[in-house]
């Protein structure tokens, strides 16, 4: 049975929409209406289809120094999975409204942190599945809960915590830190959602958009391959470390290195909203 590891077209998952080895999930949410996510999946889903909401499924407690969305408990996303019906044999689909941001965090927590090697965003998400006329329903499945789902033995440096992000600024570590939030955001001329605007210094701009086309797809894997290239540089994949307001449009940018050939590289989930929860840690504006 083939396994889909990065994205997925609406065809493929229509195709396996009655399969029970399959199991789709819906991520939509907006950060400015926390309820509209929920409200959306009420008013028509893909047939099948869960919801995983960022806040209380994707994140964990905020305790002040973690950022707006850290990584869930590993306890209480196993019970997650388990009311979603995931184990280690389910091809997972996560889709959202068309940027995939949200999915992309859902993926990255499946496939980066968790070790579930299938899982997969629709490409398009919700408005491509549409726009080829195909079904939604407000039928909410039914769902059979198995064993929660262990944690398999995750890949070394899958996260680093905002200690790790301290030795890349300082230098011990040469790692490259990537930014994936808009330019505006990373200069600091604009921060809507955290208290200090600015960027990591010694970091790189990648915003998320870059890695789609105007119809929200993935660009193809060998534009994003040039493009990484040219932000590596000298460096090896595993040397990039991802980051943006919260730890989830980094998600994006990982997702699209995977699709680009790289594998699943390493995310900072703190990330900004993290890093200037302490005055002492220094900020870059500017290019």
């Amino acid at each position: 049975m083939s396994r889909y590891r990065e994205i997925v077209t609406p065809a493929v998952v229509a195709a396996h929409i009655d399969d029970p080895s399959w199991i789709i999930l819906d991520c939509r949410f907006t950060l400015s209406a926390p309820e509209d996510g929920a409200e959306a999946y009420a008013e028509g889903h893909l047939p099948g289809a869960r919801y995983a909401d960022l806040e209380r499924d994707l994140s964990g407690p905020r305790d002040g120094r973690s950022g707006r969305h850290p990584l869930p408990e590993p306890a209480a996303f196993a019970e997650t999975l388990r009311t979603w019906g995931v184990g280690p044999g389910t091809q997972v689909v996560a889709y959202d409204e068309g940027s995939s941001v949200y999915a992309s965090r859902l993926w990255w927590l499946l496939r980066g942190w968790w070790g579930h090697e299938a899982a997969a965003v629709l490409d398009g998400g919700l408005t491509a599945w549409v726009a080829e006329g195909r079904p939604l329903t407000t039928e909410v499945p039914k769902v059979s809960l198995g064993a929660p789902y262990p944690r398999p033995s995750r890949a070394e440096g899958a996260w680093l915590d905002t200690g790790a992000v301290e030795a890349i600024v300082s230098g011990t570590d040469r790692r490259l830190l990537v930014d994936a939030r808009g330019a505006s955001r990373f200069r600091g001329t604009t921060e809507s959602l955290d208290p200090v605007a600015g960027h990591i210094p010694g970091a790189r701009n990648r915003p998320f958009e870059n890695n789609l086309r105007p119809d929200r797809t993935f660009r193809s894997p060998a534009e994003l391959r040039s493009e990484f290239l040219a932000l590596l540089g000298e460096r090896p994949p595993g040397d990039i470390v991802h980051y943006c307001g919260s730890g989830v449009s980094a998600c994006h940018n990982i997702l699209a290195m995977a699709v680009a050939g790289f594998g699943v590289t390493t995310l900072y989930p703190g990330s900004w909203s993290a890093w200037v929860s302490d005055a002492r840690r220094p900020v870059a504006t500017g290019d």
